[in-house]
């Protein structure tokens, strides 16, 4: 029997983001994790660099790669439902965690342990970094939305950059103020 667990992540390119808001540009899941995990690597470099951390940069990146993974099969549920009260959030987290097993479930037992680790989020200081990424993930693509018009995204982006500033990260405020508005430049603007 063939082993089907990254035949499904990689089909998280046709899960798109922000089902419920009109976009100028779909995003999908692969994409989104794809800029988180680069944006957790980052955070965890400048952590480490400027203010003394002790993390885990790469190990940040590949747990930003899977941080979506269970999306593979419950889609992505838009944030404000997601969040809407406590009943919904936690019958959420059920279904996410079924998923996450069912995923891993789809490798060879041997590998298994490497996994599952990654796709559910695990207790690691470099997980919490990967969260903040993926709010800023979120922020550039409120910002992008917002440079070509689409107001839309405005709630969201004021929503996002507050949750961004209530964290007091050092790492998360230094990219922000010193890379985030770069995302929104031309390509001429950019060299």
């Amino acid at each position: 029997m063939s082993e089907k667990f990254f035949s499904l992540i990689a089909r998280l390119r046709y899960i798109d983001r922000w089902s419920l808001m009109r976009n100028t540009r779909r995003e999908n899941v692969a994409e989104h994790s794809y800029i988180t995990s680069l944006v957790a690597h980052a955070l965890c470099v400048i952590e480490n660099e400027f203010y003394g951390g002790k993390l885990n940069a790469d190990r940040a990146a590949v747990i930003a790669l899977y941080h979506e993974s269970a999306e593979v099969f419950t889609g992505d549920l838009p944030t404000p439902v997601k969040y809407y009260d406590d009943g919904i959030r936690n019958a959420y987290k059920k279904l996410e965690s079924k998923a996450e097993s069912k995923l891993v479930s789809f490798l060879p037992d041997e590998l298994k342990g490497a996994y599952e680790n990654l796709v559910s989020s695990p207790a690691e200081p470099e997980s919490d970094y990967v969260k903040y990424a993926d709010k800023i993930a979120a922020l550039i693509k409120c910002n992008e939305e917002l440079a070509a018009g689409n107001n839309e995204f405005k709630a969201a982006k004021e929503s996002t950059l507050n949750t961004l500033k209530s964290y007091n990260v050092q790492s998360v405020n230094y990219f922000l103020d010193n890379f985030v508005d770069s995302f929104g430049l031309s390509l001429d603007d950019t060299l």
